[in-house]
Order: structure tokens, then sequence, then C-alpha cells
């Protein structure tokens, strides 16, 4: 694939780059903005090829290469992947092949470690429930990192197809978004009675919380990361200080989107909580 060349100055800090197929990753800027006001953030949404949920591995990660370069070549030494299924098709083959022949001295991360790290304390029965979208929990990425951080631990998964659509499409909120939800949810604790701590794994969902909530015990803990991932951005950068000095601080944010900007905007205020103004990036691979 024909990547857009690096931005190479290299000494300049630039912005922190955070990258979504979507909207979603909007929910985790917002609680980056509130932790984190003095930094930069430029946000890029690919919602013109959203959903990534049911696309290949080579796909997922063909574009979220693509973005993460644009956002260098931007400026970004640090890029936050606030995509779960990028992260789980992508982001480890970016690591680990990718930015040594790009650029060793800059980073991506994404949102799946933190989650699980933070989880895996949460949870007294040791059992633990992921809804996630159909592409995550079939990478099984959850799973493994869980399996990894604490073996003990029993995962179930419940992939929920509907649940991005009915986000992006404005549709929770109602009977019809309930039915859905609930459906998802009981088929989740029917496999597992057990579970005591639900995962969000989506970076939409934390919109649908309020109607997950109607479905849950109120035994049963709701973790959502939006806030797991602020916390731990702010600690990464704590004991990282070479990259912090890397990062611009003027409290400045940009929003960028692959699809148009009415469009985008009128959404993604919804997802930030504030009013948005986008720019339009061009696709270099339409899907």
């Amino acid at each position: 694939m024909s990547l857009p060349p690096l931005d190479r100055s290299g000494a300049a800090p630039g912005p922190i780059g955070v990258f979504d197929s979507g909207y979603g990753g909007l929910t985790v800027l917002r609680q980056l903005v509130s932790r984190l006001p003095e930094y930069d953030f430029l946000y890029l949404g690919d919602n013109a090829r959203a959903p990534y949920g049911s696309r290949s591995f080579p796909v997922v990660y063909e574009y979220t290469a693509e973005a993460v370069r644009a956002l260098f070549g931007m400026g970004c030494h640090l890029v936050i992947l606030a995509c779960n299924t990028a992260s789980a098709k992508a982001l480890r083959t970016i690591q680990q092949k990718d930015l040594p022949r790009w650029d060793p001295d800059r980073r991506v991360l994404g949102v799946i470690r933190p989650t699980v790290e933070e989880i895996g304390r949460h949870t007294r029965s040791g059992h633990i429930g992921i809804l996630g979208t159909p592409g995550t929990v079939l990478s099984e990425s959850y799973v493994l990192e869980i399996r990894k951080l604490y073996p003990e631990v029993i995962t179930t998964q419940e992939a929920c197809p509907l649940w991005v659509p009915l986000v992006e499409n404005l549709e929770y909120g109602n009977e019809g978004a309930d039915y859905f939800i609930q459906k998802n949810v009981r088929n989740l604790l029917r496999r597992d009675p057990l579970i005591d701590t639900l995962l969000l794994g989506c970076t939409h969902y934390p919109l649908l919380l309020e109607s997950i909530r109607k479905f849950v015990p109120s035994d049963v803990a709701i973790i959502s990361q939006d806030r797991i991932v602020s916390e731990s951005l702010t600690d990464y950068l704590r004991r990282h200080p070479e990259m912090d000095d890397r990062i611009r601080k003027a409290g400045f944010r940009r929003f960028l989107t692959t699809e148009t900007e009415e469009l985008f905007q009128e959404r993604a205020t919804l997802f930030f909580g504030s009013a948005v103004q986008a720019d339009h990036l061009p696709l270099l691979h339409p899907a």
C-alpha cells in the first residue's frame, strides 16, 4: 500500500494523536481532555470506512496503519488507538514491525492492555464478561490478555453486532434498542451466572450505559474504557518524561474525519459532549 511520507523534522513537539474507526473514540478523547486539559490533541475518525468490527485482520491493519502514518505526518509523536478493533487487529503489528522502520522514537498505544489491567482488579468471583463488536470478540484479544495477567480468571464474551449501528444512527435509548441490549446482556449472563464484572469492550458503549444498567444486576460492576484510558495515559506520560517533552501543551484540539465535515460534526458533538468543528481528510484507499 502507498503511505504518506512521515514528518521527519522530528524535534518539534506535536499533539497527541487519537484514532478511531468512527465516533466512539471521542468518548475517550473527552476524558483525556478533561484529565489533561493543557495537552494538544489531534483526533482522526475514519468514519467513511466504519465500522471496522466486521472487517478482516489485513484490512483493519491496512486502514489503521494509514491513519497512524497520517497522524505521524502531522507531527504526532504519540498515537492512541481509541478503537478496540484496531487495537485487537493492528496494534501488535504496528508496534513490532512498523515502528522500528518508520521511527523507533514514536509510540502507538492501544486500549486493551490498560483495560485488562483494571478489570482484573475489580472481580471478586474471578468471572468477567466482555461485551464487544464481532471483530473484537473474534480476535479474542481480551481473553488472551486476561489469561496472561490473571490466569485464574474465567472470561466469557458476547458479540453485539447491532450496538455500534444503533449508536451511530442515534437509535439508542428507545424500546427497539433496549430489545437488542437486553438480548445480548442476558445471553452473556446466562452463559456464566457467576460474572461479577462486565466490560464494555467498545468505545461507543458508554452512550448505552443507561440502557445496559437496566438489564445488569446491581451487584455486577460495569467497567467503561474512557476513564481507564485517560488514567493509563496520565501514568504513561509520568513514567516516560522523554515522550511528555515531545507533546505540545497549548490546550489545542483539532478534529479530522474521512467523511464529510457536516455529517461528522452533527454526531461527534454527542460523543464529545460539546460542539465539534472538523476538517476532511481524504481517504488513501476508499472502502
